[in-house]
This record gives structure tokens, sequence and C-alpha cells, in this order.
């Protein structure tokens, strides 16, 4: 009884082992089974659209560029001041002088504004704008200024309100054209192409050139000699441009002592 019980098992074996076989032999053939190719005459050449080109995407740290320049973003406008200049002293004659020291520069931020640092967005993309235009580097000399720093740059009154001190001014060239600023005067209007620039009567203002203004914004040209400060100590003729509008918020940018004295401190 025992053995017959082995024989059927190995029956049984073997007949697995062959449906096995014989289904896997199936599955090859159909496998190797080819489809049947039905050509046309003189189709046997034929020729393949040519490729049609492409443009190559930009990665993404290549939007951080204009040309072979890093674009300019609030960044730029860090204060300069530094704790290591000198003291400045003023003299009032029969009264005590008043001294003058730097701030700590980048070590705090730039005006604050909805909870972040802030620079009026026109001034960043002006300053694109003509580097894009010139495709020669912007040279930013002066952008925000804290109250400490500005008063050390010019303690006279006239610079009482400066809008450095409100992220909605700032002084720079062109280098490569820094004899040209009228030039790269023209190309700040031009960002403007439907709104004519008025000129504005220079009595009482620290420059010879009478300024250029719109709606939005303020230029002025000052020359060699003019509108010298400890951050424009340089030879060349400098464009400074101040915000006179929000366009955003429509109201008027005007200097606010409150305002001025809202910078990080880290």
């Amino acid at each position: 009884m025992h053995k017959k019980h082995h024989k059927a098992l190995l029956l049984f074996l073997l007949l697995f082992v062959s449906g096995c076989t014989n289904e896997e032999k199936k599955l090859r053939r159909e496998n190797l089974r080819g489809e049947h190719l039905i050509r046309k005459h003189d189709e046997y050449f034929f020729t393949p659209p040519p490729p049609q080109p492409r443009s190559r995407e930009s990665y993404p740290w290549e939007d951080k560029y204009i040309g072979s320049f890093p674009r300019i973003s609030k960044e730029f406008f860090r204060c300069k001041g530094n704790p290591l200049n000198p003291v400045i002293v003023q003299d009032r004659g029969d009264k005590e002088s008043f001294y003058y020291r730097d701030c700590s520069g980048r070590r705090h931020g730039l005006p604050i504004k909805d909870g972040q640092e802030f620079v009026y967005p026109c001034l960043i993309n002006l300053l694109n704008f003509v580097q894009e235009k010139t495709e020669k580097r912007v040279v930013i000399t002066a952008g925000h200024r804290c109250p400490t720093h500005n008063a050390y740059c010019d303690y006279t009154p006239y610079n009482w309100g400066s809008k450095h001190m409100l992220g909605a001014e700032v002084d720079f060239y062109v280098e490569g054209m820094e004899e040209q600023p009228e030039a790269i005067i023209k190309i700040l209007m031009e960002y403007y192409p439907e709104e004519e620039f008025t000129r504005f009567k220079s009595e009482g203002l620290n420059i010879s050139t009478p300024p250029w203004y719109n709606k939005e914004i303020f230029i002025k040209l000052y020359h060699p000699l003019e509108g010298r400060n400890h951050d424009n100590q340089h030879a060349y003729p400098y464009i400074g441009i101040q915000v006179r509008y929000d366009c955003e918020e429509n109201k008027r940018i005007i200097f606010n002592q409150e305002q001025s004295q809202n910078y990080l401190r880290h």
C-alpha cells in the first residue's frame, strides 16, 4: 500500500512538470510570433522630419543674473555704516561741539514694512532696467541709511529728512559709464514710456542741474563737486533717485521720523 502511494505521487509530479513545460513552450512560441509588415512602394526610403529647435529653459540660479552681473535685490541696499570710521566733530562755535559716530552697518536691518525688511520695489526695478539696457554693472553708493549713519554722512538740517532712511532713495553710478550720467538718466526715463518728465527748479537745492520728476520718482544729477558725503567719496558724477509716490498704496511718500527709526537690530 505504501509503494502504491509513492508511485501515484511520482506520477502526479511528472504530469505537473510536463504540464508546466508545455505551457512554458506555448508562451515562448506566442512571444516569438512576429507581426507581418506590409509596405507600399518606395516606402523603404523615407526621410524623417527635421528636429525642431527648442530654447533651453533657464536654471533657477540663472534668474539671479542679468547678463554677467547679479540681479539687484534689496540686499544691495544694506546700510554702509562702519563702526571703525573715525568720529566726526561738528564745531558749533561758542556752543558745545557735537560728535557723530558711525553705525554698525550690516549688523542692523532694512526698514520694516508688514513685518518684513523693505525697499521700495520701483528702485530695484529701475536699477535692474539700467543694468539690462547698458549691460554694465550698477554700483550703489548709498541705499538704505539708518538714522545714525544718515547723520554721520551729513549732519546738516538739509539731510535730516533723507528718504534714504525709509528705503525710498538710492545713489548710484554705472561702471564704465561714469562720465555719461545723462545717458543713464535717459534710460531711466525710458522705463516710463508714456509718462512725461518735468524739470524742477534747482534753486535751494545742493545741485546745479535742475532735477527731473514724474508722479513716481525724482531724479537728481550730482556733478563731481556736488553732493559729496561719506557714502559718495568718489570722483564720478552720480545719480540720486527718490520715490515720490507709492503706486501700490496710492499715496505720497513723505518722510516720517517714526518710520525712519523702524529698522531691525540683531
